[in-house]
């Protein structure tokens, strides 16, 4: 539970420091702090990857995940859940838009539906690495800053859902850990590393990435060395 324990005192911290201390962030500082941390991601994603050792299933994890991941589009939902969570929540009775919840709504759809959150919190539980979502803790420590400045103290209560979200993964892939060898886990870790990597890129403006619809990538490892083990045996 480190990492979203250390995520969500991060949007707290900063976002009440945006709130109180800061006025307001110029854009070309927030471009940049978004440049920086996108070239981070993409180091601690090739770092990540490069601890594989089946090369071969790594390709075929990402493309046969990014297939499936496309068929279902978990990204048009992901977005879905997003807008809807925005429209049932930003308004008030009268229809006028309320800066607490709205710096609410935003920081939270922000913070829980990237990839980020779910890879990060699946590594954490399933290889005790928490270099992701510490990474990700400086992301949203940033954005909560700005976040803060401009919608008030309701960035911070987004730090209540973000840490039972991915409190959450990260406990349940603890205790699916207790059922994978380490084979199965650096596998899985080394392709959820290389789809983080598609955010960095992201980040950097390159080219946008649809990287939930790449997030199934990470269970082709299991699904493979599993069946693998199963037909030898036999």
């Amino acid at each position: 539970m480190l990492g979203p324990i250390v995520n969500a005192a991060a949007v707290v911290v900063f976002s009440l420091a945006g709130t109180f201390l800061v006025k307001g962030i110029p854009e070309r500082i927030e471009d940049i702090i978004k440049k920086a941390i996108g070239l981070s991601i993409i180091f601690l994603g090739i770092k990540g990857a490069l601890e594989n050792e089946k090369i071969l299933l790594l390709i075929m994890s990402m493309v046969f995940g990014g297939i499936i991941g496309e068929l279902i589009d978990i990204d048009k939902w992901m977005n879905k859940l997003g807008k809807w969570a925005e429209i049932k929540l930003v308004k008030n009775k009268e229809g006028a838009r309320q800066d607490f919840a709205k710096g609410f709504v935003s920081a939270t759809i922000l913070f829980c539906t990237g990839s980020m959150a779910i890879i990060g919190s699946m590594q954490s539980g399933l290889a005790g690495n928490h270099q992701i979502l510490l990474t990700k803790s400086v992301m949203d420590g940033s954005m909560s800053l700005v976040f803060g400045a401009a919608f008030g103290i309701g960035a911070a209560f987004s730090a209540i859902p973000l840490l039972l979200y991915q409190g959450g993964i990260a406990l349940a892939s603890s205790f699916i850990r207790d059922f994978l060898d380490p084979e199965v886990i650096r596998e899985m870790s080394a392709v959820g590393s290389l789809v983080i990597t598609a955010i960095g890129f992201n980040f950097l403006s390159v080219k946008e990435i649809k990287v939930a619809n790449l997030i199934p990538a990470m269970f082709i490892p299991w699904v493979y060395l599993t069946a693998a083990r199963f037909f030898i045996q036999g």
